[in-house]
């Protein structure tokens, strides 16, 4: 199974969501509220100090129209980072089962990291426990003109008929 990207035009009010398959990335609008759920292995100390759903943990390129929904259906929290050229733009936690988004994005072509895992250490900036390393392999592609914007969808978790292929990546190469 594949994970699902999916984007579409925001254009003056219209939104309009269209759901691909196949092996091809596009764009599409929606806009995502947030929820969380904990999960039965998280303690109670380890629960106050995880952080919570779609709390941008580093934002250094922000400031444009774009945004990126990302739904976590897996049982493990997730931090997704979006890098632009070699320059690590921004990073959120996903709670496990949990929807989130990044708004503001530039303008841009940008590569998808995502990690997930158990017991989240700020101090660290790492998963301490059953941590992956994964990124999409396709690029998303950001654009504003002057009567619309982009919003992608991604799902962290591999679903029917989604269109992403992701590949492990090595935790020294994750930004």
């Amino acid at each position: 199974m594949r994970r699902l990207l999916e984007a579409t035009p925001l254009r003056a009010g219209l939104v309009a969501a269209v759901a691909l398959t196949g092996a091809l990335l596009t764009s599409a609008p929606a806009g995502a509220t947030t929820a969380g759920l904990e999960t039965a292995s998280v303690t109670q100390s380890a629960a106050a100090s995880r952080p919570s759903n779609g709390r941008i943990i580093y934002d250094r390129i922000s400031g444009g129209n774009g945004v990126l929904k990302i739904k976590n259906g897996t049982s493990k929290d997730g931090v997704v980072t979006i890098v632009r050229g070699r320059a690590k733009a921004v990073s959120i936690y996903v709670r496990a089962r949990s929807t989130a988004r990044i708004k503001d994005v530039r303008d841009g072509t940008y590569r998808i990291f995502f990690t997930t895992g158990y017991r989240f250490s700020t101090s660290k900036g790492r998963f301490t426990r059953a941590a992956t390393y994964q990124k999409f392999n396709n690029r998303l592609r950001f654009r504003t003109t002057s009567t619309q914007y982009t919003i992608w969808t991604l799902t962290l978790n591999p679903i029917r008929g989604g269109n992403a292929r992701t590949s492990p990546v090595n935790p020294k190469d994750f930004p």
